[in-house]
């Protein structure tokens, strides 16, 4: 046999050879299982237990009354103790009541209190509020509870979820936390000095996240509910935003602490622990997207992106009769 025919039945024995191993190899290996389908943010919200979720504190949480309808804020203690002192103290005293929303400025702010532009001509604050207070930027880390996220962020070195707010935090510093100026973020508005702001002027993010903002304003809650109201206002054609005439000013019916309304006057709304199994999955479905709309997960998400549900109480079931 020449050389040529032996090199040719070499390689076609070694051609059947390979496909009869990989015949072989494909009967006996075991089959890949397939990727399980990821649950969405709304299958997660509706297998939720009870213990998922937490009842806003009536005596942290402030309503808003205006024309177009309430406005419900949770107040944050824990990063801005005196503010929030002090917006109590201005609530009971029913100091912004028959102010206005002086101001919405396009992909900014929109923001209420008294629209005198001198501190003679403005409205006097009531017994127990206080005309000076600390700027309250940041707050130690000792006993926060922290939920962090997974990715880097542009303005602090590591952020996630306290008690349901947004937060910065930077261990290099001694160790201190700041609430993030995110959509719906509450803040105290201020002159030049750090320490201006007493709570009476109030303003909420209604735009693009300012997180330029963080550790350059006290930032004393977020609005749970009714965030659209405010949203959609007419943009102020002043500088800034504000409103250039008295009849363009959004008149507060008032402003009140719920703990300070009758309990059948309250609103029973509930929203979703930050602390839990189920908010670090909820997080995970919204970072990569896996319904059949995504082509791509995106594998990172903003602070600010992450949805904070909120739902009103579940009333118990009814216990049959006998």
């Amino acid at each position: 046999m020449s050389t040529i025919h032996t090199r040719l039945s070499l390689a076609l024995l070694g051609a059947a050879l390979s496909s009869a191993a990989l015949t072989a190899s494909a009967q006996t290996a075991p089959a890949v299982p397939p990727v399980p389908k990821s649950r969405s943010m709304q299958e997660l919200l509706d297998g939720s237990k009870p213990g998922d979720w937490r009842t806003l504190d009536p005596a942290r949480t402030l309503y808003m009354d205006f024309a177009a309808g309430r406005v419900v804020i949770e107040l944050a203690p824990d990063f801005a103790p005196a503010h929030v002192a002090n917006i109590r103290a201005l609530a009971k005293g029913r100091y912004w009541d028959g102010l206005s929303i002086n101001r919405s400025q396009d992909n900014f702010v929109v923001q209420w209190g008294d629209p005198a532009e001198t501190e003679a001509a403005r409205k006097p604050l009531p017994k127990g509020a206080k005309a000076k207070l600390p700027a309250e930027f940041t707050r130690p880390l000792k006993n926060l509870s922290f939920t962090r996220l997974p990715d880097v962020d542009g303005w602090a070195s590591e952020v996630g979820f306290s008690s349901g707010f947004p937060i910065g935090l930077d261990r290099s510093e001694g160790g201190i936390a700041w609430l993030a100026h995110c959509y719906g973020m509450v803040g105290a508005g201020r002159d030049i000095a750090a320490d201006s702001s007493t709570g009476a002027e109030l303003y909420v993010v209604t735009g693009q996240s300012p997180r330029q903002l963080d550790r350059n304003i006290t930032t004393v809650g977020r609005v749970v509910q009714g965030i659209e109201l405010l949203s959609v206002l007419p943009r102020g054609t002043g500088a800034l935003g504000f409103y250039e005439k008295p009849e363009q000013r959004l008149t507060i019916r008032s402003i009140r602490i719920a703990a300070d309304l009758k309990p059948a006057e309250r609103l029973k709304l509930q929203v979703l622990r930050t602390d839990t199994p189920l908010f670090e999955a909820l997080v995970e479905a919204r970072r990569n997207r896996r319904d059949d709309f995504y082509k791509r997960p995106a594998g990172h998400i903003d602070l600010c992106n992450v949805p904070l549900p909120v739902r009103t109480a579940q009333e118990p079931a009814a216990k049959p009769k006998r």
